[in-house]
């Protein structure tokens, strides 16, 4: 999606000038499923990044994974890589059977600021478990000694387990996978459009009973698991009832609630700090604020980036669309 092609959705805004901005799609489902409104190319193929983890967590569900809640919200994170994220990692890994040298992350600092400083005043060095995407691949790892499946190949796009989750993120996504890239963190990256991520959160956020239900509902009790003690996704999850959404890389971001209202949204930039700034303005666009039970202030806060100059603020990034 060529930045030339996209509108404008957000405005860096510095004394008053506008001296940049950030172009990108967002896309609103309603209750039923209908495209409320959207901004941008919707329909085109992205790479959402981390927001596929809940939909790839399903998919080892069905196959039989049986993890506690906060584990299994664990194996949609992005962690922080605080110290009750790494020892919920070992834990997914001890029920297997196995230890963090099975893990096939590319050896990290944890993403959390405190946590890194933590790990470095101690004498540590990255390692695969600080890794933001470790909880995933301790599901992916668990789900494959379930089912005997080999575990030093479960990256492989052609092993049982990815052709399982991409199986099952076709079925969710509605929409056939037309790229398989390679993340991050080394696993399968299954392209969808804005759209039909949205609707797979849709289909997560409304499930009343099965493995989706599931996966949800670990999500809706575990948000610190799903990224951080200091993170705008678990504000944003604590402010709004019901709610669950997963940011990924690039300024991907997936966002659904009970009634079947979904969100999606990606910038071209990829820059992670306009993200919250667009999703909390998509809530405010499609009426959640006015919802019962809703936190207004502390959703506000999640879309409030000031600029700052000689130390103190003098700017914002704004939402444009």
């Amino acid at each position: 999606m060529p930045t030339a092609g996209l509108p404008v959705v957000a405005e860096i805004v510095r004394s008053g000038f506008v001296e940049g901005h950030h172009y990108g799609s967002i896309v609103a489902l309603a209750a039923d499923g209908t495209v409320d409104w959207s901004v941008g190319e919707v329909v085109a193929p992205v790479l959402p990044r981390s927001s596929n983890k809940p939909i790839q967590a399903l998919a080892m569900v069905e196959l039989g994974l049986d993890l506690p809640a906060d584990l299994l919200a664990l194996a949609c994170a992005s962690h922080s890589g605080e110290p009750f994220h790494v020892e919920g990692v070992r834990r997914t890994l001890a029920s297997a059977g196995l230890d963090e040298s099975a893990l096939r992350t590319p050896p990290d600092y944890p993403l959390d600021d405190d946590a890194r400083e933590a790990v470095i005043r101690s004498g540590g060095t990255r390692s695969s478990i600080l890794m933001n995407c470790s909880g995933k691949h301790a599901a992916m790892l668990a789900t494959c000694v379930l089912k005997g499946w080999d575990t030093a190949t479960y990256l492989d796009p052609e092993h049982p387990l990815q052709v399982a989750i991409t199986d099952t993120f076709a079925r969710i996504t509605g929409e056939p996978v037309t790229t398989v890239a390679v993340d991050g963190c080394g696993a399968p990256l299954l392209s969808t459009s804005l759209t039909g991520l949205a609707r797979a959160f849709a289909t997560l956020a409304t499930a009343t009973d099965g493995a989706e239900r599931r996966v949800a509902e670990a999500i809706r009790q575990h948000p610190d698991f799903v990224s951080g003690t200091t993170r705008d996704e678990l504000a944003l999850h604590r402010a709004i009832p019901g709610l669950i959404g997963k940011a990924g890389a690039e300024s991907c971001y997936a966002v659904a609630l009970p009634d079947g209202r979904a969100w999606a949204l990606k910038t071209d930039d990829g820059a992670p700090r306009v993200r919250p700034v667009l999703m909390a303005e998509a809530l405010r666009r499609s009426g959640v604020l006015t919802d019962d039970g809703v936190d207004v202030e502390a959703v506000e806060t999640t879309g409030r980036l000031e600029l700052l100059g000689g130390g103190k603020p003098v700017g914002m990034i704004r939402a444009a669309f």
